[in-house]
C-alpha cells in the first residue's frame, strides 16, 4: 500500500524507519519530513495542517493510509476532514478525531474526563480571566510547589512548576490577563504537585481493544542531573527498571481500561495512540497528562524495541481487528540521546552544517530538526538529532549512544551525558 506519514520530527523519522521495513509498505511519503526521513521514503513539501493540499496528494498518489505523527493536525481535525469528504472517507487515518484529540488539546477536558471515569490524577481546578481571584484562593489552599498548565497546546512550554506562592500568583495573572501563552492560556488548570518518578506508557487502540507498547522515561530538563529549563526532551530510556509486572497491572486496571471504556461510553471512536504520562507516587500510578500521539523523544527509544510489523498493526487498528494481534518486544534496553542546538530551549541559530554520520556505528540516527541546503545536512530546529542504541542494560546502551553522539559534529552542539544514569 501507499502510505502518507504527516510530520517532520524525530518521532516521524523513527516511525518512517519502522514502517519502511514493512512488507505491506509499497511507497512511503513523509509530509513535510526532514533531511533524514528521505532515507526511508519520499519527502513531500506539504504542511501538516494544509488539509486541501493533503487531500490532493492522497488522491494523486492513491494513498491507502495516513499516519499522523504530531498533535496539531489531530487537534485541528484531520481525521474529521477525511471522514467528512466523499473522496477521502475510504482512506483510514491513524489518529483520533477532533473530540478524542481533546485529551491532549485541552487540559481541562482531559482532567474532567479522568474525573468522570475514576482515573487517578492530581487534585485540580480550572480558571479563566473572569475567575482570576478564585484562582488565587485555590493556590493558597495548595502546598508548594504549584503547577500551572495552559489549557491548550503551547508547544510543550505551557506548564509552569513554581515553588513561591507570590510568583505563582504573578504567573497566573500573566497567563490569563497578559496572554503569556496566547489563546492556549485562556483557561489555566492549577493542580497539586505530584512527587515521584515519571514514566510514559503508550497504548495503541482501535477503539475497543488495545496493545500496551514498551514504556519509556524521558528527560525534560536541559541540564544534567535534571537542572535548568524544560525542553521538548533531551533523551529517553526503555524499558524503565521500576516498571515491573505489578506496577503495570495497576496501570492497566486503574488507568488504561477505564480510559478506553470511558472513550466508548462517551461515543468517542478513538483509533490511534494514547500516550499516558504517569507519576509513580510510592508505587501507585497517577496520571499527569494524556497525549493523542506518541511522545518525542520516547518514540525513538520505543519503536526500535517493537518487533511487530507496524503497518500490519495500523491496518488492524483501521479495521477494528487489533484484538487479533499481540505485541512482540525486544527485551534489550534502548537509550536515546538528543543532540540539540546551542542556546536551546532559548534562542539558537539554524543552518549549522552537520558532519560525521559516516563515523556512527551500532546506533540508529534519527533526524529531528534538520534540512538540506546545497546538498549538505544542516540544523533547522532546537532538537537536531536523536541517537538511539540498544544494549543488554542502560550502561551498555548509553556508552554506544555517547560514542556516536560525539562522532556527529556541528557548531555549538550540546547533549546530556547522563541519560538513564538515575535508573542504573
Amino acid at each position: 500500500m501507499n502510505i502518507l506519514l504527516l510530520g517532520s520530527g524525530g518521532r516521524e523519522n523513527a516511525l518512517a524507519w519502522k514502517m519502511s521495513q514493512s512488507v505491506r509498505c509499497e511507497n512511503l511519503y513523509i509530509a513535510p519530513g526532514n533531511a533524514g526521513s528521505s532515507r526511508f521514503g519520499t519527502n513531500v513539501a506539504i504542511g501538516v495542517n494544509d488539509f486541501p493540499a493533503i487531500k490532493s496528494f492522497v488522491i494523486e498518489k492513491n494513498i491507502s493510509m495516513v499516519v499522523v505523527g504530531p498533535e496539531d493536525p489531530l487537534v485541528n481535525g484531520v481525521r474529521d476532514f477525511f471522514e467528512g469528504d466523499g473522496a477521502l472517507k475510504h482512506v483510514p487515518v491513524i489518529g483520533p478525531d477532533k473530540v478524542g484529540a481533546q485529551l491532549e488539546g485541552s487540559k481541562d477536558f482531559s482532567k474532567k474526563f479522568m474525573q468522570r471515569h475514576g482515573v487517578p490524577t492530581a487534585t485540580y481546578a480550572s480558571f479563566t480571566k473572569d475567575t482570576l481571584e478564585k484562582g488565587f484562593v485555590f493556590l493558597e489552599s495548595l502546598k508548594a510547589p504549584y503547577v500551572l498548565k495552559a489549557d491548550g497546546l503551547a508547544a510543550g512550554k505551557g506548564v509552569l512548576i513554581l515553588s513561591d506562592l507570590q510568583e505563582a500568583k504573578r504567573e497566573l495573572r500573566s497567563m490569563l490577563e497578559d496572554s503569556k501563552f496566547g489563546s492556549a492560556g485562556n483557561t489555566v488548570v492549577i493542580e497539586e504537585f505530584l512527587s515521584g518518578i515519571e514514566v510514559s506508557v503508550f497504548v495503541l487502540t482501535d477503539g475497543k481493544s488495545y496493545l500496551i507498547l514498551p514504556e519509556a522515561k524521558d528527560y525534560k530538563r536541559i541540564g544534567e542531573a535534571d537542572t535548568g529549563l524544560n525542553t521538548g526532551g533531551m533523551g529517553a530510556v526503555s524499558p524503565v527498571p521500576f516498571v515491573d509486572a505489578a506496577f503495570m497491572e495497576k496501570v492497566e486496571k486503574r488507568i488504561i481500561r477505564p480510559t478506553i471504556d470511558g472513550l466508548q461510553k462517551e461515543n468517542i471512536l478513538y483509533k490511534g495512540f494514547i500516550f499516558i504520562g504517569l507519576m509513580n507516587v510510592g508505587g501507585e500510578p497517577m496520571v499527569i497528562e494524556y497525549n493523542a500521539r506518541m511522545g518525542d523523544p520516547e518514540t525513538e527509544a520505543v519503536v526500535p524495541r517493537i518487533k511487530n510489523d507496524l503497518v500490519e498493526l495500523f491496518d488492524a487498528v483501521a479495521k477494528g481487528k487489533l484484538s487479533e494481534h499481540k505485541i512482540n518486544v525486544d527485551p534489550r534496553t534502548a537509550v536515546t540521546v538528543m543532540l540539540v542546538s546551542g542556546g536551546y530551549p532559548g534562542d539558537f541559530e539554524k543552518g549549522k552544517v552537520i558532519n560525521g554520520f559516516e563515523n556512527c556505528n551500532d546506533s540508529l540516527v534519527f533526524h529531528a530538526g534538520t534540512a538540506m541546503n546545497d546538498g549538505q545536512v544542516v540544523t533547522s530546529g532546537g532538537r537536531v538529532i536523536a541517537v538511539t542504541s540498544m544494549g543488554n542494560n542502560i550502561k551498555e546502551a548509553l556508552q554506544i549512544s555517547m560514542k556516536n553522539a560525539e562522532a556527529i559534529r556541528y557548531d555549538k552542539k550540546y547533549y546530556r551525558k547522563d541519560i538513564g544514569k538515575d535508573l542504573m
